[in-house]
């Protein structure tokens, strides 16, 4: 009932997919992307009606894009999908098991905690526009405190960081920082791997003032890199500034596979 996807497959997969959201669905964007990578599992009834992706890295698993036909749902289709995922994992000796649910999305919330995901963490999703500005005040940040920066987001999925991804980071002048009468600021800058032109920022912030500087510098930053769109993902509530557009809150659901 569980097989992995096959090029042939989108055109079945994307007659459920195509109004998911109130904007649509991003599943015809990614889903080469995800073909390529392998580990997008399939739920068939003689044709498709669930999906999902499931990404291995290290000691983590990251589950995203579950999507059933709305003929088939509440059936468990996407916890079966999901157990597989894990059961992946588990031979993979996989620690622990994430994926992203909408805050106001309690029917997928009920169905995570019925597999023991608990709320990690909760993540705000804010989008600003590419503009030319010129006041801000940010250096390239070189020498991180891991205990307190130990994640950042890239193409949407959440990683941890460790020495070596902070090396890279810092050699390609990716880390921004900002301080303002002793309240840091800091900025974590990615190219999303699955969508043109977007850059991914995870931002951790200390206070407005300090966070308005690097929102700014982001904005001129996008405009000099040739950028279409700029989002970013944090946990804190941003000031109010020109184009930047509150749009979603995720709950970052977690679960120990061992």
């Amino acid at each position: 009932m569980i097989r992995n996807a096959i090029f042939s497959d989108k055109d079945s997969i994307m007659t459920f997919c195509k109004d998911t959201f109130s904007w649509g669905d991003y599943i015809d964007q990614v889903w080469n992307f995800w073909l390529s990578e392998g580990n997008l599992f399939l739920f068939e009834k003689t044709i498709p009606v669930g999906m999902c992706h499931a990404f291995y890295l290290n000691n983590q698993l990251w589950i995203e894009g579950i999507r059933i036909n709305p003929n088939f749902r509440r059936q468990k289709i996407a916890s079966v999908l999901i157990e597989h995922a894990e059961s992946i994992g588990r031979k993979k000796n996989i620690q622990f098991s994430y994926m992203l649910i909408d805050t106001t999305n309690t029917s997928s919330i009920s169905m995570a905690n019925s597999l023991n995901y608990n709320i990690f963490q909760t993540w705000k999703f804010y989008s600003l526009l590419p503009k030319q500005t010129v006041n801000y005040d940010i250096y390239f940040e070189k020498s991180l405190n891991l205990k307190s920066y130990s994640q950042y987001v890239k193409s949407w999925r959440w990683f941890p960081l460790d020495k070596t991804t902070l090396s890279a980071l810092y050699d390609q002048n990716n880390i921004i920082k900002s301080t303002v009468k002793g309240k840091d600021s800091v900025a974590i800058l990615s190219d999303s791997e699955h969508f043109d032109k977007t850059l991914i920022v995870t931002l951790f912030s200390g206070s407005e003032n300090s966070s308005l500087q690097i929102i700014s510098f982001l904005q001129n930053y996008g405009i000099e890199k040739n950028y279409a769109r700029i989002q970013i993902l944090t946990r804190d509530n941003l000031p109010s500034f020109d184009s930047l557009e509150y749009r979603i809150s995720f709950n970052l659901m977690k679960k120990s596979l061992i």
